[in-house]
């Protein structure tokens, strides 16, 4: 509590220097329209859930290798970090099929959310906006979106005439931190009605540096006391072994990643149609993932048999080929305002290669997806209705494959309502019922789901808005948790489905209170989320015939359980902007607070919980050039599950600065050089929200050195 009290003393320390702002300045702050959101437009600020915008400036500046990477310093958002080469957002304690992950508002049809060691098809390198949605009107996606929406928008089929017949956004960098180069970017023409835009994206990273030893100090000593247990230990050979630990590179983190993709569009006074493809490659180690196969040597004389032990570098190289069809209508008068209707086909494979040249699990994903959203108005009442609809085949096949073949197919039906009066005073609600099924050759299982949300708000002229929101929503277990039975290597776990699982129900209240002014802002959001019937993974026994036994092949079993479970968080954030400050530089300052916790029933906790984090950022703006500092402090993590181990807390500082080109003719307004230092004080780093926190930390300093370029 005292640390909690610390962390909220500091960032309202951040806001109170907004007092020296002059309230007659222009509004400074630059709210976004999240078209995540179901219904009319609204701005950030206008959403009793907490939402959040990030535009292309903003990726470009926080960019990771990964989609939870990129996000992990926003409010509420944690990342799953599987090295450098997977990761996906845990939002509010909450992560896997609880966070529904979208291109352009469809799904990205992969298999990121059934393990933390597969990347997800979206991370935001070519992306020109990402938008992030809790609350009630995120539940238009279904009981999959209850942790939040996560929609990383493209461009590629613009609904708007674009306002320059020709633009370009180039972004080009170097990380000493792996020896590393990334480059994106992003062409778009337009030839009367018709807009052309054409994205690309490479990256090609080695292994990262990282301050010490792999593995975590507890786990390297637990792992010693088992592996010794009983003999007397050589001091020789432990300072040996210690030596061999002590690396500074994290072994087999390397990324190699591409994509290319083409969009072509009709854009109208009244309407839009377009087509875009889509083309993702990429190859990249699974760290922490080391164990030996042993070679019998031929030609040993019978009874002697000695065995060649090859160390393997296991990697995933994925590709997948997305196609998405995406076209509305507006109309001026009437009770309906636009009909928008999305369709997108994706084929998806990853192969987990054991070593070079030797394929392991082919992991194999076509689906389908497609989402019919129709806006209307009536007097007061604003809001939108639908359907969407989804068809994906799950394959896996090979040696270490953990799931049996699969299919999913659900169908849903959605309505979301808002009404406002002049007053400032709104209330919004939706429904939501879908009808999912699970199937393998074992049989089918049907899930009949129903989501439903309610709130209020008020707006007063002084610019204080508050709010809440009761939900109920209702999930269908996913492949893995119904049909997994095998050992998944990546993570060290021997998985076990459970085909009567029942569908997870939650039931989730939520407040928020936020003021703004002309040049800062401040707000909370309070939340408390009940599950019945809580889906988890656990340590446990299995029978294979032999009686139970809590390890099958020297892996670990893990049981997908449930349980009632209940989440408790909140959020503080808020910023404050200073123009003509300090030195005569325009100043921003930022800041956040994340807590959660989640408890079982059984008095126990949910694993891979995020911990108390702060995040603070100040930055100066001249002219000419910027620089920037930022903060993220994470608490440690004590409040274990079973089978866990404590994570030590850490303090991050990443410093940046920029030239602005721009200011010297040099390309449009954006057109920068930047230096970026991140992790400057080289902190070892291990996120409690990932499953190989003990086994892979964060990587060591980086220095960054890039450029953006907009024409």
């Amino acid at each position: 509590m005292k640390r909690f009290l610390l962390a909220s003393a500091a960032t309202a320390a951040t806001f109170a220097l907004a007092a020296h702002a002059d309230p007659d300045e222009t509004d400074l702050r630059q709210q976004s329209v999240i078209v995540t959101a179901p219904g009319p437009d609204r701005l950030e600020g206008e959403l009793i859930g907490n939402a959040t915008s990030i535009d292309r400036e903003g990726i470009v500046e926080v960019l990771g290798t990964t989609l939870g990477d990129t996000l992990d310093r926003q409010p509420g958002v944690a990342t799953t970090f599987f090295g450098a080469g997977a990761s996906r957002p845990v939002l509010r304690g909450l992560g896997a099929e609880r966070v529904q992950v979208l291109t352009n508002g469809i799904g990205v049809i992969d298999v990121s959310a059934a393990s933390p060691d597969h990347q997800a098809a979206a991370d935001g390198i070519d992306a020109e906006k990402i938008e992030i949605l809790r609350g009630p009107a995120a539940l238009a996606y279904g009981g999959q979106a209850i942790g939040g929406v996560v929609n990383v928008i493209d461009g590629l089929l613009p609904e708007e005439k674009p306002d320059e017949p020709f633009s370009a956004d180039l972004f080009a960098a170097f990380n000493d931190v792996n020896e590393g180069s990334e480059l994106s970017g992003r062409v778009q023409a337009v030839a009367g009605p018709f807009v052309f835009t054409l994205t690309a994206s490479d990256r090609d990273f080695s292994d990262y540096d990282i301050p010490g030893m792999a593995e975590s100090a507890l786990f390297h000593e637990l792992e010693e006391a088992e592996e010794h247990e009983g003999e007397e230990e050589d001091e020789e050979d432990h300072d040996h072994e210690e030596e061999e630990h002590v690396a500074g590179t994290m072994e087999n983190s390397f990324v190699d990643t591409s994509t290319l993709a083409a969009g072509a569009s009709w854009v109208g006074e009244n309407g839009f149609l377009g087509i875009a493809v889509r083309r993702q490659e990429a190859q990249y180690g699974l760290s922490g993932h080391d164990h030996e196969h042993e070679h019998e040597e031929e030609g040993e004389e019978e009874g002697e048999e000695e065995h060649e032990h090859e160390e393997e570098m296991p990697f995933i190289d994925l590709e997948q080929t997305r196609y998405d069809l995406r076209g509305g209508v507006r109309f001026e008068d009437g009770f309906l305002t636009e009909i928008v209707g999305s369709v997108s086909i994706a084929d998806y494979k990853h192969t987990e290669f054991e070593a070079p040249g030797e394929p392991g699990t082919v992991y194999e994903t076509d689906g389908t997806e497609a989402r019919l959203e129709a806006g209307h108005q009536l007097g007061l009442l604003k809001g939108a209705f639908g359907l969407q609809y989804t068809d994906k085949d799950l394959g896996a096949f090979g040696d270490e494959s953990f799931i049996t073949p699969t299919s999913s197919k659900s169908f849903g039906a959605f309505a979301y309502e808002t009404i406002d009066w002049e007053s400032g005073f709104g209330l919004e609600g939706g429904a939501r019922i879908e009808s999912a099924e699970r199937g393998n050759a074992a049989g089918d299982t049907e899930f009949d789901l129903l989501s439903l949300s309610a709130g209020a708000h008020q707006h007063w002229e002084n610019g204080w808005f508050v709010g809440a929101q009761i939900s109920h929503t209702e999930r269908a277990p996913n492949e893995s948790e119904l049909y997994a039975d095998g050992a998944h290597l990546a993570t060290v776990q021997y998985e076990v489905g459970n085909m009567g699982l029942d569908k997870e129900q939650g039931l989730n209240l939520e407040a928020t209170a936020r003021w703004e002014s002309a040049n800062a802002s401040f707000g909370v959001n309070v939340f408390r989320t009940m599950f019945d019937g809580f889906i988890f993974l656990s340590p446990g026994e299995v029978d294979h015939g032999e009686g139970l036994v809590d390890e099958v092949d020297g892996v670990p079993v893990f049981l997908f359980l449930q349980d009632d479970a209940t989440f408790t968080g909140a959020e503080i954030y808020g910023e404050a902007f200073m123009p003509e400050g300090l030195l005569g530089a325009d100043w921003k300052l930022d800041g956040s607070i994340d807590l959660v916790s989640g408890e079982l029933d059984n008095g126990g906790n949910v694993p891979l919980m995020p911990p108390l984090t702060l995040n603070a950022g100040v930055k100066a703006d001249w002219r000419l050039w910027g620089a920037g500092a930022h903060v993220t402090w994470a608490d440690d993590q004590t409040d274990l599950a079973s089978g866990e181990l404590p994570t030590d807390g850490y303090t991050q500082l990443d410093l940046r600065g920029e030239l602005k080109l721009s200011e010297f003719g040099m390309g449009r307004e954006g057109t920068i050089l930047f230096v970026d230092a991140r992790n400057v004080t080289d902190e070892e780093i291990r996120y409690a929200t990932s499953v190989l926190k003990d086994r892979v930390p964060a990587p060591g300093r980086n220095i960054r050195v890039g450029i953006r370029a907009t024409f």
